[in-house]
């Protein structure tokens, strides 16, 4: 479960509200920024690197693990207008489950398609109920209204073979694997997506396609400029696992779509942005809105600076989030305020960089004077001491929760401390020097990351000892 709330996922900030007319007009990208190789991120190096061809990729069904299923009409051939408007959701973990269970429950109902992760999968399918949700107390429960698929390189030899997309474009595509997984599974997609594609990734943190490492990615690994729309999402529901296909909807909260780059290379922009951000922000129970491009970011930034400093902490220490927070003055207080001051450096300085000029330009119209106030603005929301209010609110809301970091560390899981403090690590990296030259301290969380990392269970005292020395 997240530990972020609905509390301060609206931006305060006035020139960050733009009508719903230019939520659009405000995701017009600008040219590659390109890096130099030593700034690139090992994410984006690694999929660089690999100069393989988009690889072809087969869909398995039900059928081709289990002879005696037959697909009456076979539903699976998708024809034109079914591939326009179905909504492929890849990953079927508790976000995979809460989109897909809030989507089926439209009027008209969108075909909806969840790829799972193992061939597996298909058989617990078979054998399953189909999705189930718990909400409120009661039960939605679901399986004709869903088509399951696996997708992989090796074609089957049991029942139909069939390509991805029927050997056409995937037109809508919410990804909601973990966080390490998104952009490599995605990646593996390029065959099937173009500029009138559209992706939402449904992760924590921050969207690693935001400038400038997204405009690179997109402009290598799609030359002729067909890269699909990228879209994100800002989800704080709370959704807990109760087994394969099912979970408890434990928290409802709200969510926000909006736009991270678009292609502008087609005219008029993709129809499947403004359907995909349509059937999100529509759908029952997800109480979701669509937001602007600086609005997103922005939320992005305050919910990382949140999940940075409560997930780790509690996955270190073994403890409920509101113990964080019991002593102002005690060890844990001060290690929360380094890492919000390394935090405060970074984003400070992130925010005035020429990299994030487009995200905020178009939400302040072309006047300088007016990009300048907002930067101001927004530099004063990152500061240490506003940074240390929100989170102290946040913490008393949530301190009855267990974080999805800790819960993951019992249980033997990777956890996302890569995607949080890992990137506030990889920004200092590519940012270099704060405004007065000096070189961007990231060390308190680099600690916690090899902590995390390693399994480690500390007690308080040992715990200061790590980060404070």
């Amino acid at each position: 479960m997240t530990i972020w709330t609905r509390v301060v996922c609206r931006p305060q900030n006035s020139f960050l509200h733009l009508s719903p007319q230019k939520v659009f007009r405000a995701a017009k990208p600008m040219a590659a920024y390109s890096t130099h190789p030593s700034h690139q991120p090992a994410w984006l190096k690694t999929l660089l690197d690999n100069k393989s061809p988009a690889p072809k990729l087969y869909a398995w069904s039900p059928e081709n693990v289990d002879s005696s299923i037959s697909n009456n009409g076979d539903s699976a051939q998708y024809n034109p207008d079914d591939l326009d408007r179905r909504i492929f959701i890849l990953g079927v973990g508790n976000l995979g489950r809460l989109y897909a269970s809030c989507l089926s429950m439209q009027s008209p109902r969108p075909p909806i398609t969840l790829v799972v992760h193992r061939k597996e999968l298909l058989s617990q399918w078979i054998q399953s109920p189909g999705l189930e949700i718990t909400r409120l107390g009661k039960l939605y429960s679901g399986k004709d209204e869903f088509q399951i698929e696996w997708w992989t390189d090796e074609a089957p030899t049991l029942g139909p073979v069939r390509e991805v997309a029927q050997a056409s474009k995937i037109r809508n595509l919410l990804v909601a694997t973990k966080a390490a997984a998104a952009i490599p599974e995605a990646d593996k997609l390029r065959r099937y997506l173009d500029s009138g594609s559209s992706v939402a990734f449904l992760q924590n943190g921050m969207s690693k396609l935001w400038p400038p490492h997204g405009q690179e990615y997109i402009s290598r690994r799609y030359p002729d400029n067909d890269g699909p729309n990228i879209l994100a999402c800002v989800t704080n529901h709370g959704v807990l696992s109760e087994g394969p296909f099912k979970s408890l909807h434990a928290s409802p909260a709200d969510t926000a779509i909006g736009p991270v780059l678009l292609n502008n290379n087609t005219q008029p922009l993709a129809a499947s942005v403004a359907y995909l951000t349509e059937a999100i922000a529509t759908a029952p129970a997800l109480n979701a809105r669509s937001i602007t491009r600086a609005e997103l970011w922005v939320s992005q930034l305050q919910k990382l600076v949140v999940n940075s400093s409560i997930n780790p902490l509690t996955a270190v220490l073994r403890c409920k989030n509101g113990v964080l927070f019991e002593d102002p003055n005690g060890v844990i207080a001060k290690v929360l305020g380094r890492l919000l001051a390394e935090s405060s450096a970074v984003l400070q300085t992130l925010i005035n960089h020429p990299s994030t000029t487009e995200i905020l330009a178009d939400s302040t119209g072309t006047s300088a004077k007016s990009l300048d106030t907002l930067r101001e603005e927004l530099t004063l929301r990152f500061s240490h001491d506003q940074l240390r209010t929100m989170l102290y609110k946040i913490g008393h809301i949530v301190r009855d929760n267990t974080s999805s970091m800790l819960q993951d560390a019992r249980a033997g899981k990777p956890t996302e401390i890569r995607d949080f403090n890992g990137w506030l690590v990889e920004t200092a990296g590519f940012l270099g020097t704060n405004s007065s030259g000096q070189q961007l301290g990231v060390s308190c969380h680099r600690a916690l990351i090899a902590l995390v990392e390693s399994g480690a269970v500390l007690d308080e005292a040992e715990f200061g000892k790590q980060l404070l020395s």
